[in-house]
């Protein structure tokens, strides 16, 4: 077994290092989400705090580890009486993303339990993990239904598999921690809420502590167990402090004060629901145990805030985590008791990790994200900013240099000038759209697909494991062999050629590739506010169907891939938000990018089907040999051949309608919608099933576009 990293040689990342501190002494707190870039060694921190955990004591061959002072009394193992009790570590357990159902859960053997009645049980992660600590190593990208079994056993401290009509449960009490990077998706909220504390992790920018860590990693790459001899005497002193902070733990009082200053700080902050009350009276008890106190301060409730609140606040899936320190502290002062408070405690290991005694935040430490010398801080939109961008300059012309150069390209002499970028509109609810026929795609909440779960459609004979029962057809194909099996009692003589798997039916994500008309045409009369406010609402529509999403932009005379396939539907919304107008309209250049993106994914992921939303006012003004309609037309020609699901999102606006996005529609095969049509709440919206889902062979109705006064005068 490879030795882990030790936790004393983390380098930085003090509120991390506290918040996992903070779970070991008081398991209750519920948890930890890591949110960071990638190579930040937020698994690495995860993975070191499993040695520091005390020891546990379990029944002897119990396999649900129970304890032998007050042992399950609905184990599978069970009951249990006077087993020997023993001693061993507490266990980190890892998820895998891709981990089936059964794993997670565990699964029962269905033929014994038809043929025997015996409730033959193989545990699941969830059962090794009881007592310890469950970690879910990008935790975004958990599939819904693994999600929905996290949810019910963290909520009941126990998990039940269910097997037409037989059943076992046992309990799964355990710490779960999580680390995603947001660029590759965001959490669902049900999820999010869950864990207990959040905190955000950066490379540090810092020359020093970057040479620190360097040295720190290589020196273990070569001797683990030498490295780990170095730490051990940090290690000890670290693992001792946490068993006095749990003893000390019960004894810790929650004053009045102070509960009022949690109380008024949620209830300032405007969270849902009372989990954050009960998460920040945790964390302030247990940063005063580890801070040696009985009585909780002002400072731990600060410090519980920060820790427990800013992921709580998010409104919908665009709203950055975060807290407003200065309306935090203003809260706290209102709600004070005024009562002297001692000097803030040490976390109780220092930056560079020399040991649980050395105080504070040390010079070497990442600056915050809004110190003036790191990079990645908000750039000028608000969004993320390039780590290798160039600062920016206002000129004469406004930001970003002269109106002739802008980003290092010259303008064209005589080309239409560019205009800043439009905020988006107010995002609406958008119907749905979905991929026609049935598809077999990762688990989602868009389209018709084969699943493991949902609605049970039929049977088959079960190619491997049999994972779904269906009942009714196994008894079917066992009843008529009873005579030749010689049964002589009550019960069915159940063969294995007799198991029948249920055929499921669900839904699954897709690949919702946008490609969005910026040329000067858009920005018209303001329709570009518009018009993003609709992508806005169909991108939060991506996010709550769990598709993947892809963001291609076109005007001048080419196209831009904005943004590749991503399950980060935030990351469009910030691309989206930045996006500037100007120029002629390569029509087909963007609809050939789009034919070229869809390629490469379908090589990549086959099994997920595309659906293509082409957001424009059909024009096409510009092209590479003269025929800018005929281009359009052909490369549209390209998508209906590979029988693309399409949506043209006719933008055009005023009194006279040239009808061009219906024309264009009909070359892709699709459906034309309006911008009104694309409102759920709207008579215009009917927007049906995207049709003619049949190959590349199979016939495809004529694009249709809904307009308000039509279906008005329908009605």
């Amino acid at each position: 077994m490879t030795t882990p990293y030790p936790f004393t040689a983390v380098v930085g990342m003090d509120d991390l290092r506290l918040a996992l501190l903070l779970n070991a002494v008081s398991p209750a707190v519920g948890g930890v989400l890591v949110r960071g870039e990638k190579g930040t060694a937020k698994s690495t921190a995860v993975r070191a705090l499993s040695t520091l955990l005390p020891e546990l004591s379990v029944v002897a061959g119990c396999r649900f580890s129970c304890d032998p002072a007050a042992p399950d009394p609905q184990c599978p193992d069970g009951p249990h009486g006077n087993e020997p009790a023993m001693h061993r570590p507490a266990r980190m357990v890892e998820l895998p993303v891709g981990a089936s159902e059964d794993r997670l859960v565990g699964a029962l053997d269905i033929e014994r339990a038809l043929a025997e009645g015996v409730k033959a049980f193989e545990p699941g992660l969830l059962a090794d993990a009881h007592r310890g600590v469950l970690y879910v190593d990008e935790v975004n990208l958990l599939h819904d239904h693994l999600v929905d079994l996290l949810l019910d056993a963290a909520a009941m401290g126990s998990s039940y598999v269910e097997r037409e009509g037989v059943s076992v449960r046992h309990a799964a009490r355990f710490l779960l921690v999580g680390t995603m990077n947001p660029e590759e998706g965001e959490l669902r909220p049900q999820l999010l809420d869950r864990f207990g504390l959040t905190v955000e992790v950066a490379a540090s920018r810092e020359p020093d502590q970057r040479v620190e860590v360097v040295r720190r990693r290589l020196a273990y790459d070569d001797d683990p167990d030498g490295f780990a001899g170095r730490w051990a005497t940090e290690e000890q002193a670290l693992r001792e402090r946490i068993v006095a902070a749990r003893a000390l733990l019960p004894r810790v009082v929650l004053g009045e004060g102070v509960l009022r200053q949690i109380a008024a700080t949620c209830a300032a902050f405007e969270v849902d629901g009372m989990r954050a009350d009960i998460v920040m009276a945790r964390t302030a008890t247990a940063l005063a145990a580890w801070a040696g106190r009985a009585e909780v301060v002002s400072g731990d409730v600060r410090q519980a805030a920060l820790l427990a609140l800013p992921h709580r606040r998010r409104r919908n899936p665009f709203d950055a985590p975060g807290l407003d320190e200065d309306m935090l502290d203003r809260v706290l002062d209102e709600f004070s008791d005024d009562t002297p408070e001692p000097p803030p405690e040490p976390d109780g290991t220092d930056p560079g990790g020399a040991g649980p005694d050395d105080p504070g935040r040390g010079p070497g430490d990442a600056p915050g994200p809004d110190d003036p010398g790191r990079g990645g801080g908000p750039g000028p939109d608000g969004g993320p900013r390039d780590e290798g961008a160039a600062p920016d300059t206002a000129g004469p012309e406004g930001p970003g240099g002269s109106s002739e150069q802008r980003g290092g390209v010259p303008r064209q002499a005589g080309a239409p000038q560019e205009r800043q970028a439009t905020g988006p509109g107010e995002p609406f609810r958008a119907r749905v759209l979905t991929v026609p026929g049935l598809g077999e795609g990762a688990a989602g909440r868009r389209s018709r697909a084969r699943t493991e779960h949902g609605r049970t459609t039929g049977s088959r004979r079960p190619e491997g494991a049999l994972t779904k029962l269906h009942l009714a057809a196994t008894v079917q194909a066992a009843a008529p062999h009873q005579r030749a099996r010689g049964r002589s009692g009550r019960g069915l003589i159940v063969r294995r050629d007799d198991l029948r798997q249920a055929s499921r039916e669900g839904r699954e994500g897709n690949l919702v590739l946008f490609v969005v008309d910026a040329s000067g045409s858009m920005a018209a009369r303001q329709r570009m506010g518009a018009v993003k406010g609709a992508v806005l609402s169909l991108l939060l529509d991506a996010y709550q169907r769990r598709d993947k999403v892809g963001l291609i932009t076109f005007r001048g005379r080419e196209a831009a891939l904005a943004l590749p396939p991503t399950s980060s539907v935030d990351a469009a919304a910030a691309r989206l938000g930045s996006l500037p107008t100007g120029g002629r309209t390569p029509l087909a250049a963007g609809l050939l990018k789009a034919h070229d993106v869809l390629r490469v994914e379908r090589l990549r992921d086959p099994s997920r089907r595309p659906l293509l939303v082409v957001v424009t006012d059909g024009r096409a003004t510009a092209a590479g040999r003269g025929d800018a309609v005929g281009e359009a037309a052909r490369a549209a020609a390209l998508h209906a051949a590979r029988g693309v699901a399409s949506v043209v999102v006719d933008c055009e606006s005023g009194p006279v309608r040239l009808g061009l996005a219906g024309s264009l529609a009909a070359a892709l095969g699709g459906t034309a919608v309006t911008l009104d049509g694309l409102r759920a709440d709207s008579i215009a919206g009917l927007v049906k099933d995207v049709r003619g889902g049949q190959g590349a062979r199979g016939a495809r109705p004529a694009a249709t576009t809904v307009s308000t006064d039509e279906a008005r005068r329908a009605a």
